[in-house]
């Protein structure tokens, strides 16, 4: 399994995400067959309702804890420092665990204190519930800020990213500071498997589209991305990614879907 290293910690590159399954048994399986598959980060968020699950699949999974990278999320109702303080607490409970790897803001919130949320995520980890501090959907300007706010590093931004929804501004930022940037979405909603330039390259691969779209984020550095799935045959078919290398070409190709790349980024990416 490829790694991203930011600011020091070591995240495994392909992680499974969890958002938009029914119910418990749906993400229960679905997890159970993602770490069956290889996959050892998992995402999940307050709001996903995933975490019990997510927490109970690894319980029961041969693996040891320290091998499984765990994320999630406080939800945007949680805004003030009290309220991020107790919801911690009860995500740690949900997902069964003494520590959780990496806790989100999941997104910036315009009536409350981001200070103020920072400290509390802070606290939690000088407490020990969790052991990283990152932000979801936030703007490179309100990453800075947040940069700024928090005693512990920022180790990554979670944003919807993929060959059509582009994020040139924040990888850039990104590259530039280090920080993981976590690509959320990215086949979009399923809507980018029958786009033709992702068909011809995965034709020349003898990959799918999926694949391809996974490949194109995982090799620019500093990106990870949690594709997800309830499918046991399309979370294992997802994870598949790691035996091809998509060429220069092609690689500048895919951000063609998009109108092409400057030439700032595709130096700082090694196009």
């Amino acid at each position: 399994m490829e790694r991203v290293t930011t600011h020091g910690v070591d995240v495994p590159a392909l992680g499974f995400g969890t958002a938009r399954m029914d119910d418990y048994d749906v993400q229960y399986r679905a997890v159970e067959a993602a770490l069956d598959a290889g996959y050892r980060h998992l995402d999940t968020a307050q709001i996903y309702g995933s975490e019990p699950a997510v927490g109970d699949a690894l319980a029961d999974s041969d693996l040891d804890r320290d091998e499984v990278f765990v994320t999630t999320k406080v939800a945007g109702e949680h805004e003030t420092y009290d309220e991020v303080v107790d919801s911690v607490r009860g995500s740690v409970d949900d997902l069964g665990l003494d520590t959780v790897d990496l806790f989100l803001l999941h997104w910036p919130v315009d009536d409350a204190s981001t200070e103020d949320r920072l400290r509390a995520l802070n606290d939690c980890r000088d407490d020990g519930l969790l052991r990283h501090v990152g932000v979801s959907n936030f703007s490179v300007a309100q990453t800075r800020e947040a940069v700024d706010l928090s005693d512990a590093p920022i180790i990554t931004n979670q944003v919807e990213y993929h060959v059509r929804e582009r994020r040139d501004d924040l990888l850039a930022y990104c590259l530039e500071t280090e920080t993981m940037l976590t690509a959320y979405s990215p086949l979009g909603v399923g809507d980018l498997l029958d786009d033709e330039t992702l068909g011809a390259v995965a034709e020349r691969h003898g990959k799918t589209p999926a694949q391809v779209a996974i490949r194109w984020l995982l090799q620019q550095p500093q990106v990870s991305t949690i594709p997800m799935s309830s499918s046991p045959a399309h979370i294992a078919e997802n994870v598949e990614v790691f035996d091809f290398e998509l060429t220069d070409a092609e690689m500048r190709e895919l951000f063609d879907v998009t109108g092409g790349i400057g030439d700032d980024l595709a130096a700082a990416l090694g196009l």
